[in-house]
C-alpha cells in the first residue's frame, strides 16, 4: 500500500480528538509516525529543526486527509522552546523520536560527535518528556508516551559506544517515567527497532558487506521498514495497550532474542 494511502486508511483511524506531539518529525521514523497519527485523526504538533521538512509533512498530511499537522520548528535541546510549543499543543500523546547516530570507534570519534549524540538522544528526550509531562499533568490529561529507542539499548555493537549508551539511558528513562506518571494515568513505553531503512541508516546500508552483516544478525532475514516501527508505536499509544506501561517493545526481527 502506498505510504499516503496507508496513512489515510480507515483501518488505521481511531485517534480522532487526540492531540499528539512528535519530535524528530521531519524525517524517517518520526515523519512516518506523524503522518500516521494525523491520518488516524489526531491533531499532530510536529517538532524538528528543519522548517522545510516540517512544511512538507504538513502538506502531505493535508493531502491525505484526517487530522492536521502543525509544523513547529524547534531544537529538542532548547528547554524553553519545548515548554512553550508543547504546552500550546495541549497534548495527551507524545512520541519522542528525535535522535542521531555518528558511528566510529570510541578512541577516534570527535568529542563534538559524542556530545551531539548524548545531548540529542538523552537530554533532548528527557526535555521532551519533561515538557509533555508538565503540560499533561497540569491539565489532568491522561494519555500515553512512546520513546523511540533502539535494539542498541539492550545490546552492544562495535563503533557505536555513545549511541548504545544513549539508548540504554532512554530505556531506563522509560521505566522510571512509567512509574512516576502512573498515578496521573499516563503510560510510558518505548519501541526498540533494529536497523530501519531511513535517511539516517542509508549511508551505512549502502555498504553491501555491512548490510549482509546486519542481515546475518536478524533471524527474520530482512532490514526493517519505517512502517514496522510506526505500527508498533500506534499500538502502544492506542487504547488497545491500556494496561501496558514501562515496556520496551523490540521491533528487531529477533536480533535481541538470540
Amino acid at each position: 500500500m502506498p505510504a499516503l494511502d496507508r496513512h489515510a486508511d480507515a483501518a488505521w483511524r481511531g485517534f480522532a480528538g487526540r492531540h499528539a506531539v512528535v519530535t524528530g518529525a521531519g524525517r524517517g521514523i518520526g515523519r512516518d509516525i506523524a503522518l500516521t497519527l494525523a491520518g488516524a485523526g489526531a491533531v499532530v504538533t510536529a517538532i524538528a529543526r528543519s522548517p522545510a521538512d516540517l512544511d512538507e509533512v504538513a502538506e502531505l498530511a493535508a493531502d491525505a486527509g484526517g487530522g492536521a499537522v502543525r509544523a513547529c520548528p524547534a531544537d529538542v535541546r532548547d528547554a524553553e522552546a519545548l515548554d512553550a510549543v508543547i504546552a500550546g499543543a495541549e497534548p495527551d500523546l507524545l512520541v519522542a523520536s528525535a535522535g542521531i547516530n555518528r558511528p566510529g570507534p570510541l578512541t577516534e570519534i570527535p568529542l563534538e560527535d559524542v556530545l551531539a549524540i548524548l545531548e540529542i538522544n538523552i537530554i533532548g528526550t528527557v526535555l521532551s518528556c519533561r515538557s509533555f509531562g508538565r503540560a499533561a499533568i497540569a491539565a489532568h490529561r491522561a494519555g500515553a508516551a512512546v520513546i523511540v529507542s533502539s535494539q542498541m539499548g539492550s545490546v552492544g555493537y562495535p563503533g557505536r559506544a555513545p549511541y548504545c549508551a544513549s539508548k540504554h539511558a532512554v530505556n531506563g528513562l522509560t521505566k522510571a517515567l512509567a512509574l512516576e506518571w502512573a498515578p496521573h494515568r499516563i503510560r510510558v513505553n518505548a519501541v526498540a527497532p533494529t536497523f530501519i531503512r531511513t535517511p539516517l541508516t542509508a549511508p551505512m546500508l549502502a555498504d553491501p558487506a555491512f548490510e549482509q552483516e546486519v542481515l546475518a544478525r536478524i533471524p527474520l532475514g530482512r532490514i526493517g521498514e519505517v512502517a514496522d516501527v510506526t505500527g508498533a508505536t500506534r499500538f502502544l499509544l492506542s487504547d488497545e495497550a491500556a494496561l501496558i506501561t514501562g515496556h520496551v517493545l523490540a521491533v528487531d526481527g529477533g536480533w535481541t532474542a538470540q
